[in-house]
């Protein structure tokens, strides 16, 4: 394996690695991640499913130095074989970033959280690379990822997106331990940005998309919900920090700044100049907070902070969007407090 070094991850220093391997690399995160590694100089692996990821995020990565896109399924079998790297970092971000969003795909979540995770530790470890899980925080968690005594992996509040993030943890902490691998894990919250998907129900994306087709812009209950957004340039430079040292503990990495729904809502309208109305919905009232991040551990042992305030990153994501919106249909009746979060793949 490369040795870690003091590492900027804009640009100012090479990525101290010579080849890496993006699982989920099709997804929002993702294909920024494989963007920012070629451009530090890595070779990048690719690995997708194209299930939830879409292969025109990387399209124009195709035919660079060093990228090779690979489609299949980390939790398939003989995956591992094809996967010949060798890699000196694994980035395994292939699953849902939130875990309140609702899949019509539950199995192949739970799989990905499980069987695929344990298929990247495995490559990880058989090259001796850094290995770096993407997670989040499960709902209904306190600040630091704690749940409930009484937290019910079947029950709608802790479904297949989250029970997959839990075990995926698990995982990765128990395979740390028994095998000394140099594993880690970074809990998402809330990014968006150019390339997010426009077609849920809630957030930032919901809104644009709502907006630029000109469809009323639904902010749920009486819109004062929060979100700590993180712009996707700020959430890859902190994966990337994370990813050039040796921390097991997890690290959060999310946004410092808490925009009302409603707020967010206003500032999408302005920023496309769209006549859509400012629409409220009932909020279905779940019974769940929304996690936040604690950055604490983030800013003082990796030196991490973001730079881009929630009203640019919008601006930069409304005109990054505008000659490319996602189709965005309308939620069918309930679906109205989807996640916040973006697929990754």
């Amino acid at each position: 394996m490369m040795p870690t070094a003091a590492f900027s991850p804009r640009g100012e220093s090479r990525a101290p690695w010579g080849r890496v391997l993006v699982t989920g690399g099709a997804g929002f995160l993702g294909s920024h991640l494989c963007t920012r590694l070629l451009d530090a100089g890595a070779g990048v692996d690719c690995l997708d499913n194209l299930s939830t990821g879409r292969a025109e995020k990387v399209a124009h990565l195709a035919g660079r130095p060093g990228f090779r896109f690979l489609e299949g399924d980390v939790s398939g079998p003989g995956c591992a074989d094809a996967l010949t790297g060798p890699y000196d970092l694994v980035l395994h971000f292939a699953g849902p970033a939130s875990p309140t969003a609702r899949t019509e795909r539950p199995v192949d979540v739970l799989e990905a959280g499980s069987l695929g995770t344990r298929t990247a530790l495995n490559v990880a470890d058989r090259d001796g690379a850094r290995f770096l899980l993407a997670s989040s925080a499960p709902v209904g968690s306190d600040a630091h990822g704690g749940l409930p005594d009484d937290a019910d992996p079947v029950c709608r509040r802790h479904g297949a997106c989250a029970e997959a993030a839990r075990f995926a943890e698990a995982l990765v902490a128990a395979h740390a331990e028994a095998h000394g691998s140099n594993a880690g894990i970074v809990r998402l919250f809330a990014g968006y940005g150019p390339g997010m998907r426009t077609d849920g129900a809630s957030g930032p994306g919901a809104a644009i998309g709502q907006a630029l087709a000109g469809r009323p812009v639904t902010v749920v209950g009486d819109g004062s919900r929060t979100y700590p957004l993180c712009y996707v340039d700020d959430m890859v430079d902190g994966v990337l920090l994370v990813a050039a040292g040796r921390s097991v503990r997890p690290v959060d990495i999310g946004g410092d700044e808490e925009p009302t729904d409603a707020e967010i809502a206003r500032l999408v309208i302005e920023l496309t100049g769209s006549d859509s109305p400012l629409t409220f919905v009932e909020d279905p009232g779940y019974g769940y907070a929304e996690p936040r991040p604690v950055t604490g551990f983030a800013r003082e042992i990796f030196g991490w902070l973001p730079g881009v305030s929630w009203q640019d990153g919008l601006e930069r994501t409304v005109a990054a969007l505008r000659g490319r919106p996602d189709p965005a249909p309308a939620p069918p009746d309930g679906a109205a407090r989807e996640g916040t979060g973006e697929w990754r793949a």
